[in-house]
């Protein structure tokens, strides 16, 4: 192993189909199934996340001697830049107007998945100062695969904040973003977390779930292999009719959800909403080691309230039940604070090649790090949780 002067030989792989999933999972771990060769791979076999989408697999590999993996990266070279939820639209028309060409890039993440969580994943068994040695290789190893490819930038979006703080050391420029997510402390059932906010905020929620259940909607919470094609089918209906009316773009096959229950089974949490035995809406959610992350939602009826109880209390309800620490939410959506999901700082680090470009991006992210904390501490002021004396 590298002890800082030693070069390290970095394999490119563009499938995960390259590799073991015992291999991969040895360094992404089980606590965060998003980086897990389950979810990475269901992406490319369903045709969500390939190169004819946009997502061409760069995937850095290190090997150790056993030929196992001592360390790897979800990596991807990108022609356009949907899909990812930290926005560079505005940097990529300011370079395209100045007559340089933005795209490719390099973007590590997970495909159309704002959720934070490891991005630099190295081997679980080594001990902490090879862990940060290959750490340190796979940044360099990502920059200096930009530089073979000659991108304009390479973006490393929803890291965790120590890698973060990494990237930031080795002169990527550092953004910071928000999400706002809720927080189990320590409840034991949904009236525990109800009794921490203000009699207005609680009556409000109350008010939200009973019309719910006045409306006759049957609610229920599948696991595993609890969840049959059928409900897939009815679900992948959910989120194209949803994609439609945000004028968005449909990134998920069909075959994605079903490979998705396949492969990570257990932690697949889907909330199955019916009306007279018919499915009328649903909210996907994975199950993590500590955090229950919402992800995509669908309704092909209009129910009042219906949204804030699949996505948001429903979530809550599960996190309580089994003993998780938080839910994350997805991204966006300023109206969670009232409904108990509070701001929390989201990260991305940045690699720019052109010096006097990365000059300008640097001067406006220190403007919007700024403003950024300054929503927070407002979106802070209108916390639903009481006053403490």
């Amino acid at each position: 192993m590298p002890d800082g002067r030693d070069a390290v030989a970095i394999k490119i792989i563009k499938s995960l189909s390259e590799v073991s999933p015992e291999a991969w999972d040895a360094c992404a771990g089980t606590d965060n199934p998003f980086v897990r060769h389950a979810f990475l791979s269901a992406l490319e076999d369903s045709g969500s996340a390939t190169g004819e989408t946009g997502w061409l697999g760069q995937h850095l590999v290190i090997e150790d001697p056993a030929g196992g993996i001592a360390a790897c990266a979800p990596l991807y070279l990108k022609n356009h830049s949907y899909g990812e939820y930290v926005f560079d639209w505005g940097w990529a028309d300011a370079y395209e107007r100045a007559g340089r060409r933005y795209y490719p890039k390099l973007q590590c993440a997970v495909p159309f998945t704002p959720v934070t969580g490891p991005r630099l994943l190295v081997n679980q068994a080594l001990p902490d100062g090879q862990r940060r040695e290959m750490r340190l290789a796979l940044i360099a190893g990502m920059a200096q695969l930009a530089q073979n490819l000659s991108v304009s930038s390479l973006h490393v979006t929803f890291p965790t904040e120590d890698e973060w703080e990494a990237f930031g050391s080795a002169g990527y420029l550092q953004r910071i973003g928000q999400q706002f997510h809720w927080e189990n402390k320590g409840f034991k059932t949904f009236d525990d977390f109800l009794g921490e906010l203000s009699s207005r905020k609680r009556k409000n929620i109350k008010k939200e779930r009973r019309a719910v259940h006045d409306a006759g909607l049957d609610i229920r919470v599948l696991e595993g292999a609890g969840i049959t094609e059928a409900h897939w089918d009815a679900f992948f209906q959910f989120y194209m009719d949803t994609t439609d009316k945000k004028w968005g773009q449909a990134y998920l096959t069909r075959r994605f959800f079903s490979l998705l229950g396949e492969r990570l089974d257990r932690a697949v949490v889907l909330i199955v909403v019916e009306k007279d035995g018919r499915p009328v809406a649903g909210a996907l959610n994975l199950r993590g080691g500590d955090t229950l992350y919402g992800r995509n939602w669908g309704c092909v009826a209009d129910y009042k309230f219906l949204h804030f109880e699949a996505c948001y209390y429903q979530a809550i309800d599960y996190a309580i039940a089994h003993g998780l620490k938080w839910v994350e939410a997805g991204a966006q959506g300023p109206h969670k604070v009232q409904r108990g999901y509070l701001p929390r700082r989201t990260f991305s680090a940045h690699w720019i090649a052109d010096k006097g470009f990365r000059d300008a991006v640097s001067g406006f992210l220190n403007d919007e790090s700024r403003g950024i904390e300054r929503e927070m501490s407002a979106y802070g002021a209108f916390s639903p949780f009481k006053k403490s004396e």
